[in-house]
């Protein structure tokens, strides 16, 4: 008779310029009877998704502490993206000052988080895009320029546009985020992966409390036998157990 019971699934939330094929493929070696599930989404959507709809979520930094737990993971390069025939296209890296005379658009979903509007570079266009993919529109149309992590650069590459690393402007983190009401065994296990623990840790296969107190209670008998037994000559040695400057550029 066939199992009509839906297989386990673990949905992972994932917001834009995260990559996920080395993750999911390890993830597929260890749990191959839970399927991972990979949810794009905004990054202003993730956390009310995060709290109804998933396991976890790769999100951008930092997040509610009240409502989830975070492992920070990486932080990104921040960098400005410009028309490919730009004055500061020329330069291999560029600083807020060189922004001074640029018209910086600044999307509705824009995940630097500068402090506060003081640092601001350039002349912010009274026009605020909706999203990121508008603001790289406006840059091909030199509107402006537009500030972002390199990995959403990279994601909305275009070969009329280009980009240069901000040496000073603020970054953005991304880390692994979960409901403090939602902590598994799989949550886990997602934590061993995106840490690179290996296929053998025990941290990595979840919690199981109870096997050291039955490796315990297992070894009493022999012990017990042992005892007044004369010693061999042999000294039996004790085991013991074993219990990213940052690189820029992700």
């Amino acid at each position: 008779m066939p199992d009509d019971r839906p297989p386990a699934t673990f949905r992972l939330l994932v917001v834009p310029g995260v990559t996920m094929d080395k993750w999911s493929r390890v993830w597929s070696e260890r749990q191959p009877e839970v399927a991972l599930e990979v949810v794009p989404v905004e990054a202003a959507q993730a956390a009310p998704l995060l709290s109804a709809e998933a396991d976890a979520g790769l999100l951008r930094l930092p997040v509610d502490q009240d409502a989830f737990h975070a492992i920070p993971l990486y932080t990104e390069t921040t960098v400005v993206v410009v028309p490919r025939e730009h004055l500061l296209a020329a330069a291999d890296e560029v600083t807020l000052a060189d922004l001074a005379d640029e018209t910086l658009l600044l999307p509705e979903d824009d995940v630097i988080g500068w402090p506060d509007a003081s640092v601001l570079p350039g002349t912010v266009a009274a026009h605020r895009p909706a999203t990121t993919a508008e603001a790289v529109e406006l840059v091909a149309a030199e509107v402006g320029v537009l500030v972002v992590p390199q990995s959403l650069a990279r994601a909305h590459h275009r070969r009329d546009l280009t980009y240069r690393v901000l040496t000073d402007a603020p970054a953005s983190s991304v880390g692994l985020v979960w409901s403090r009401d939602r902590y598994t065994d799989l949550v886990e296990e997602m934590i061993g992966v995106v840490r690179g623990r290996t296929a053998n840790s025990t941290r990595g296969r979840g919690p199981t409390p109870a096997e050291p107190r039955l490796a315990a209670a297992a070894r009493k008998p022999a012990e017990g036998a042992n005892r007044g037994k004369p010693a061999t000559g042999r000294t039996g040695a004790r085991r013991t157990g074993g219990t990213p400057p940052k690189r820029r550029g992700r």
